[in-house]
């Protein structure tokens, strides 16, 4: 019996333009009322829920930045965070830099976006930020929830490929988009399934009790945990491959036919 369904957003979700459909809406809406708790998983910070807020206001409570903080909707407030020291990200950057010197950074605190040189470009906006110091102690008291690292040149995997066994031991590192060469970064016990199981584990809910979804590499470790994970059809490549169920692909509305056949 499924008593918890934890969904990740952008390309599970959440369309390119920003928006979730009508059909997924009513299907979430379906399984909250059928007594489902309802839990979204996303590596957007906080700040960045606008389509959640729009398509259910106040329902369910969010996992953000990758498992880095969990945030109440119904509440608007931060229930926990998992930040990173800035002497962790400094060592992280030198690492980086020595695979691809083109790299450039940012962090996502408690607080705030902190961008650094050459981060940003046209087709992103970003919002209001700051600029990247890291060895500005206010880095440290806002609390670093995700560090950021950007290629120029390289593809994502590539880019992947070349630093993570470097930075293993450090911190987490896994990336979850397809358009940009983004490494995103947390405290080294972080990622969606630490802290879905640790949210799931004071709800009284078990592993084989979940269904989940995700369409990205940051959404592996999730599927992996639920008793019933579900990698998009339209997915990255490796979440395919270690995902136990596909569901059909997100601009067929596939997470709600699945929730709509399980609510049958």
């Amino acid at each position: 019996m499924i008593k918890l369904i934890a969904s990740d957003l952008d390309g599970t979700i959440v369309a390119k333009d920003g928006t979730i459909s009508d059909r997924t809406r009513q299907a979430f809406l379906a399984a909250r009322e059928s007594g489902i708790q309802i839990v979204f998983v996303t590596g957007r910070p906080f700040r960045w829920l606008t389509p959640i807020v729009q398509a259910f206001g106040g329902l369910g409570t969010v996992i953000c930045s990758n498992g880095a903080l969990l945030y109440d909707l119904e509440q608007d407030k931060v229930i926990w965070s998992q930040t990173l020291p800035a002497s962790t990200a400094r060592q992280a950057a030198g690492i980086i830099l020595d695979h691809e010197p083109r790299a450039s950074f940012a962090a996502e605190t408690t607080k705030g976006l902190h961008l650094g040189p050459g981060f940003a470009d046209k087709h992103h906006d970003f919002g209001v930020q700051a600029d990247l110091d890291l060895n500005n102690p206010a880095i440290d008291a806002e609390g670093i929830v995700k560090f950021l690292a950007r290629s120029p040149h390289l593809a994502i995997d590539d880019f992947y490929a070349a630093v993570a066994p470097d930075l293993s031991d450090l911190l987490s590192v896994t990336h979850s988009a397809f358009d940009v060469s983004l490494l995103e970064m947390a405290h080294v016990n972080i990622h969606k399934a630490n802290t879905l199981g640790e949210y799931c584990r004071r709800l009284g809910i078990g592993a084989q009790e979940v269904m989940a979804f995700g369409d990205m590499p940051n959404d592996i470790q999730m599927l992996q945990f639920a008793g019933s994970g579900y990698a998009m059809a339209s997915g990255h490549p490796q979440t395919l491959a270690c995902a136990e169920n596909i569901a059909p692909p997100l601009d067929k509305d596939g997470v709600a036919q699945v929730i709509e056949g399980l609510l049958k």
